[in-house]
């Protein structure tokens, strides 16, 4: 029976399959970095405010402790956005006639809240509870990056399951003394994983294999 396909076929089938495997590979890694880039999770990118808010002249100008504002971050799950009231404490004295700050005081007559943009926004099937992580150890910083050097708010990570769950097969790189939670810079004095180790013990910080199981984090 004659060949019905010229040999060069079987040459031109192997270079076909395994450079569709090739293609294949390629695009899923591309995807995967487009998933994980900056442009999907928005890490990095500004936030435009109904109010200019800045939070390098309040926290890295002025010296405000991030608690003053998020007064529930230490006993609540939920970190607060501060009242018209709190911006009202000093801006009846600061700037008390800025056109810039009208948006506030109008608020704050009214009684109707500014209609801030969110900055870290976790989906809904997340749980995470920010009075955990405060009383473990976990700085704002390690979480929000140097907030004191934001003229406007910006997502600082991923927030990306991955993410997550670096820190929490790793505790003790992000630990710190509770009375340092809030400092913006922090260094350790000492070695941070021999401190991390300490401290897990004396916070009594779970083990990562319950850090990472999935009912930890979606419930």
């Amino acid at each position: 029976m004659a060949q019905i396909f010229h040999r060069s076929t079987n040459t031109f089938s192997r270079i076909t399959i395994f450079g569709a495997v090739f293609i294949l590979a390629f695009l899923t890694w591309v995807f995967a970095e487009l998933d994980r880039s900056n442009y999907n999770t928005r890490a990095t990118v500004p936030r435009e405010q109904p109010v200019p808010f800045s939070h390098a002249h309040h926290v890295g100008g002025i010296g405000i402790d991030c608690r003053y504002c998020h007064t529930t971050v230490e006993t609540s799950g939920f970190a607060n956005i501060p009242p018209t009231k709190t911006c009202i404490n000093c801006h009846s004295q600061i700037w008390a006639t800025s056109p810039t700050l009208e948006p506030v005081r109008a608020s704050f007559r009214t009684g109707q809240s500014i209609r801030w943009t969110r900055v870290n926004d976790l989906p809904d099937f997340v749980y995470f509870n920010h009075s955990i992580h405060i009383n473990k150890g976990v700085g704002c910083e390690s979480c929000h990056g140097r907030v004191d050097r934001m003229p406007l708010t910006w997502q600082e990570n991923s927030l990306e399951m991955e993410w997550c769950l670096d820190c929490h097969r790793h505790p003790e790189k992000n630990l710190r003394p509770r009375e340092f939670i809030t400092t913006m810079g922090y260094q350790p004095a000492g070695d941070q994983e021999t401190i991390g180790r300490r401290l897990m013990a004396e916070n009594h910080v779970q083990d990562a294999r319950v850090l990472t199981s999935c009912s930890t984090c979606h419930r």
